[in-house]
């Protein structure tokens, strides 16, 4: 392998655009040797090619260090067949959501050095965290490049088993979504107390980046800072009382939710 990692990118779209544009701003691909296969990127990322010297679905025979598969789910299995010859030597990289490591090397014709990566919401803009798991055959030089690559989208958290890919769409895959409608839901509350609606919303969210920004720079853990804005007696402790309480409502709550997005994501894995 090269230096900078060589890399075929199947699916341009929104996550595999993301991928390629922290790639191109980390310089952690050597763009001149790498390719993306798309009919339908966009302006933005035909110029970005343009501009780095990446070739663009190029019917030229060419191997990669990895191959990166970004394409929607429902459409793999007519499209991947296509690519087998690219992913017989290279590392692959799934963030196909519900498609094992049986059925992509299947759809790639056998190919075994495979690793699956759940990556987020937030990895749009670098601030996501990414879930992989790899195949025995993935040996220690092909996690490090897995992981060089993936650490475009945010942080990299590596799991032993396939089936906890399957927890990771449920915790950190959807679990944007949970903080969204967190926020959604303090909006309205706050404006049914009083407050008009766009002042409400503008509480609501500042609250969210707020608090996001201050657990990502802090080293104490999420308890311990819950606890040193609860005041005994005073408002914070009030709210709290509501949401969890002596018979923990929320921790009961997430802890179904979750669950059943796993359950979820298993049913939909083939």
């Amino acid at each position: 392998m090269t230096e900078k990692p060589s890399v075929a990118l199947i699916g341009a779209g929104a996550m595999g655009g993301a991928l390629l544009k922290g790639w191109l701003a980390a310089g952690s691909i050597n763009g001149a040797a790498s390719a993306i296969f798309d009919p339908a990127a966009d302006d933005e990322i035909t110029s970005l090619c343009k501009q780095h010297k990446i070739v663009a679905n190029s019917d030229a025979v060419a191997e990669y260090d990895a191959v990166v598969i970004a394409v929607k789910p429902q459409i793999a299995a007519d499209v991947l067949p296509a690519y087998a010859g690219l992913a017989r030597n290279a590392i692959v990289i799934s963030i196909m959501a519900g498609k094992s490591t049986v059925s992509i090397s299947k759809a790639l014709k056998g190919a075994g050095r495979i690793a699956r990566a759940m990556p987020n919401l937030p990895a749009a803009i670098g601030k996501g965290v990414t879930g992989v798991y790899a195949t025995p055959a993935v040996d220690e030089c092909g996690r490090k490049l897995v992981e060089s690559l993936m650490r475009a989208a945010g942080e990299v958290v590596w799991v032993k088993r396939e089936t906890d890919i399957d927890i990771i769409t449920a915790v950190s895959g959807s679990g944007p979504a949970y903080y969204f409608l967190l926020t959604e839901a303090l909006a309205e509350a706050g404006e049914a107390v009083g407050l008009d609606k766009s002042t409400a919303a503008a509480l609501a969210r500042a609250t969210l980046a707020g608090a996001g920004a201050l657990i990502e720079t802090e080293t104490r853990a999420p308890a311990d800072m819950r606890k040193a804005v609860t005041s005994p007696g005073g408002t914070t402790e009030a709210a709290l009382k509501v949401f969890d309480g002596d018979e923990h409502t929320l921790r009961k709550l997430v802890k179904n939710a979750v669950a059943a997005a796993a359950k979820r994501a298993g049913e939909l894995t083939d």
